[in-house]
């Protein structure tokens, strides 16, 4: 008998190793997947999987176990799912985050937990200055960047005098600031709206029309960029005003849009179009698999698939190695939907803007690059961010 219980503990020593290194790699996910929004929350979870998939639904060579969670829109919630997965799940990296006022909402709890984080769209001035963290990377960018972006492209119209327009909150008055610190010419009137709720625009564009400008500036994401672009025909504005936008135009309100979109400039990181062989792959698989096309949310997503692979593969699957994880990480050390970018010193990519206009192909309406706005671009927060 003891010689069998001594053969036993030695069989169960020997299995140790083996059953430590099918340690699981556990991700919480966390977006919005109800309410009018939710089409873009399920975006990012179709191509966070596709990029599982593409990986053989493995990080660094680990089997995965994906946690997701509805922050309903509200910062609150949000802040209640990032804690149950930190505390509860115990996972070792928080991807997602679509809005800003979330993301902060969220933000003290991951940095003090040391938890790895990859933002895949929110992209508050904060984030990228005086609350930038060696655990949270964005595969997305500063939200000034877009707008800023936009601004440039203005400049190149001769456009002179602008009305700007967008919700009130975080990411709303990010970008507003951002379009304005490009723009050369005069804002000669500004609008924020109660964001979520307000879908009624008719005020604020009766007060842009009154402004008489040569241009009026857009951003509204989601469900509010289908109504908002509705209600600009409906003002007769259309043709008469020109329209620029970030954000407002994108793959998920475009068949809703169709013809209120054409001729409508906006800027935006990565379109579905670009001409390299990883975003050619994940825009056909994601086509055959879902029957849709994935936005520029579902591009920054998939990303970050790649860039926890990156990390976890360098550490051989000790994620207890965070620092090394981190070095890994800033290396942006994978092939990329948008090309390849580079890391800043706040972990906000630097990377190209392009200007993208809708079109009409056949019955389908789609999205096309016309050109680079700018190049290697980085934030303008880099400064205040405390990292060497």
């Amino acid at each position: 008998m003891r010689k069998a219980l001594l053969l036993a503990g030695a069989l169960a020593l020997a299995a140790a190793p083996a059953a430590a290194q099918q340690k699981t790699i556990k991700i919480g996910f966390i977006s919005t997947f109800s309410g009018p929004t939710a089409v873009i929350g399920n975006d990012m979870r179709n191509s966070f999987e596709l990029g599982l998939d593409h990986l053989g639904r493995k990080l660094g060579g680990l089997p995965v176990e994906v946690v997701y969670e509805d922050d309903q829109q509200k910062p609150e919630v949000g802040k209640q799912k990032t804690d149950k997965l930190i505390e509860s799940d115990k996972v070792d990296f928080i991807v997602g985050h679509i809005w800003s006022n979330v993301l902060l909402a969220s933000l003290k709890s991951v940095v003090d937990s040391k938890t790895m984080m990859v933002v895949t769209n929110a992209g508050p001035s904060q984030l990228a200055g005086e609350l930038c963290s060696p655990y949270v990377f964005s595969t997305s960018w500063q939200n000034d960047q877009t707008p800023q972006a936009m601004g440039l492209y203005m400049n190149q119209k001769g456009v002179k005098t602008a009305f700007l327009i967008g919700p009130n909150y975080a990411a709303g008055k990010d970008m507003l600031a951002g379009v304005a610190s490009t723009f050369k010419g005069k804002v000669i009137g500004q609008e924020l709206t109660t964001w979520p709720t307000q879908l009624d625009f008719n005020a604020e564009l009766s007060k842009a029309r009154a402004a008489k400008p040569d241009a009026i500036f857009v951003f509204y994401p989601g469900a509010a960029g289908v109504q908002f672009l509705t209600q600009y025909a409906q003002a007769g504005l259309k043709g008469t005003i020109p329209l620029y936008t970030a954000f407002t135009i994108d793959e998920l309100s475009l068949p809703r849009q169709k013809d209120l979109a054409l001729g409508v400039p906006g800027a935006q990181e990565w379109v579905n179009d670009l001409p390299n062989p990883v975003n050619k792959k994940f825009v056909a698989d994601y086509k055959a698999k879902y029957k849709s096309s994935p936005s520029f949310y579902g591009a920054q997503t998939y990303d970050a698939a790649a860039l926890i692979n990156s990390a976890v593969a360098a550490v051989k699957g000790d994620v207890s190695k965070k620092d090394d994880m981190r070095k890994e990480m800033e290396k942006a050390n994978f092939k990329s939907v948008r090309g390849g970018f580079r890391y800043g010193k706040n972990h906000i990519p630097i990377q190209n803007f392009y200007l993208q206009e809708a079109v009409k192909v056949g019955d389908e309406y789609v999205l096309k690059t016309v050109a680079t706005i700018v190049r290697d671009n980085q934030d303008q927060h880099v400064s205040k961010c405390p990292m060497k």
